[in-house]
């Protein structure tokens, strides 16, 4: 690091990249066998695990996990995460702290701001939810022995009128918008989900710790602050939009509306506090911060896939900015109009992503399953060993969910090495490691 006129610190590009990738944990010392201590480390990282139905390959919580620790126990119903979510001590619970999130259940009190502002909204999709269906809800699920899905819940109030196919889609009953709506203002928790990843609700103090519930609830700008604290220890460098969007807080303060917390006065707070110092980073237009505890070390090993929604690349101008790397989901885009394919992946090789591949885990294939590349892209300035380090990677991720092959399309700039790369590879025949660390 430099330093400027007036003693501000300069961080290069690739200093603030290592910062980023440190703070987020791929300097931690594997596990050859990821234990609920790797859990809680990794976790303590990324701060949440984001939450998304598409199972292409496998589900996004589970990835920044893997791409961390390596290998693990991702049983849905006795692995390390179903054990952290649904067993006691409980040590997770879903909200929608970034989006529809995992999130430590320490920061439930921190979250009765946001429960407040839903509540005072009437939601945060539905607005037209009626009083009399949101009584019937609470008394009927009061009343149940244990968690009840909507499903199970309509069988004994009824579905409580037509479905709704608003937001993009979803055939929602009156039912299911009024369990959503009293998860949102807290009133509810999501004790787990079933095979088929449908929501189970409860009553909080049948999901939480009696000690999380027990805890003082903090003034909103104070727990704004704590949130703000939070993200940029996972960042180790950042901007404030995105110290703001990692916990999805207004950035702003409003001068008109002083009862409403902001990103920007708790950045002000940490500053003074000596928590966050003002720095700069080559390229940057606009002023970042850096931890106090942040680490710039010399050298990031990392060989590891990257989920669509991992913390390290889900703010995508925050990923462009570090990485040089421009990345947009493409789910939702036309077959005919996707520049990289469905379900891409970046790979990062090192400190620098060095490429991006279109994967499906294809369980139903002969033979004990295929992983299917559908394209395979190399960035700019890759290096040489790129295709091999990713199919010893691929093969790792293949081992990990349990299929038996990969098979590469040739689709993509960097397809016909991969595919020559990965058959003269083979899979692990034992555990394997996670990030490594020079």
């Amino acid at each position: 690091m430099s330093t400027t006129q007036g003693q501000t610190q300069t961080l290069s590009r690739s200093q603030a990249r290592r910062v980023a990738l440190a703070a987020q944990g791929f300097l931690d010392k594997p596990h050859a066998e990821p234990t609920m201590r790797t859990f809680d480390r990794t976790l303590a990282r990324t701060g949440v695990l984001q939450v998304d139905s598409v199972n292409v390959l496998q589900r996004a919580h589970y990835m920044p996990l893997y791409s961390r620790m390596g290998p693990y126990d991702a049983d849905p119903r006795t692995g390390l995460l179903a054990r952290a979510a649904e067993k006691r001590p409980r040590r997770v619970v879903e909200y929608w702290a970034h989006v529809q999130a995992f999130m430590p259940v320490d920061l439930w009190p921190l979250m009765q701001h946001r429960m407040d502002f839903y509540r005072a909204a009437r939601g945060k999709w539905w607005k037209d939810v009626e009083d009399s269906m949101i009584e019937r809800v609470r008394v009927a699920v009061a009343a149940q022995p244990g968690p009840v899905t909507a499903r199970e819940l309509e069988q004994v109030i009824g579905s409580g009128g037509p479905r709704s196919k608003e937001h993009w889609g979803w055939n929602w009953s009156e039912a299911r918008k009024t369990l959503d709506f009293l998860y949102q203002i807290g009133e509810l928790a999501i004790a787990g989900r079933t095979t088929q990843f449908e929501v189970r609700y409860d009553l909080p103090e049948r999901v939480l710790p009696t000690q999380i519930l027990d805890l003082p609830v903090p003034d909103p700008q104070d727990a704004v602050t704590e949130l703000v604290r939070r993200a940029a220890r996972s960042h180790g460098v950042a901007t404030a939009s995105c110290l703001a969007d990692y916990y999805r807080l207004r950035q702003q303060h409003d001068p008109k509306r002083p009862d409403l917390p902001s990103a920007a006065v708790a950045i002000e707070q940490l500053v003074e506090a000596g928590e966050l110092e003002p720095v700069r980073v080559e390229g940057w237009r606009r002023q970042a911060y850096l931890h106090r505890d942040a680490r710039v070390p010399r050298r990031v090993a990392a060989r590891t896939l990257l989920s669509p929604f991992d913390p390290v690349v889900w703010e995508r101008e925050r990923t462009e900015q570090l990485f040089d790397f421009h990345y947009r989901i493409e789910i939702y885009t036309p077959p005919e109009k996707r520049v990289h394919g469905y379900y891409v992946l970046p790979f990062l090789l090192g400190e620098e992503i060095v490429a991006r591949v279109d994967l499906k885990a294809d369980r139903a294939a002969a033979d004990g399953g295929l992983l299917r590349v559908a394209a395979a892209w190399a960035e700019p300035g890759a290096p040489g060993s790129t295709a091999a380090e990713l199919a010893a990677e691929l093969w790792r991720l293949a081992d990990w969910l349990g299929l038996a092959g990969i098979t590469v399309a040739p689709r993509g700039d960097l397809a016909p090495e991969l595919s020559a790369a990965v058959s003269t590879s083979s899979a692990p025949s034992g555990p394997t490691s996670g990030p490594t660390v020079g």
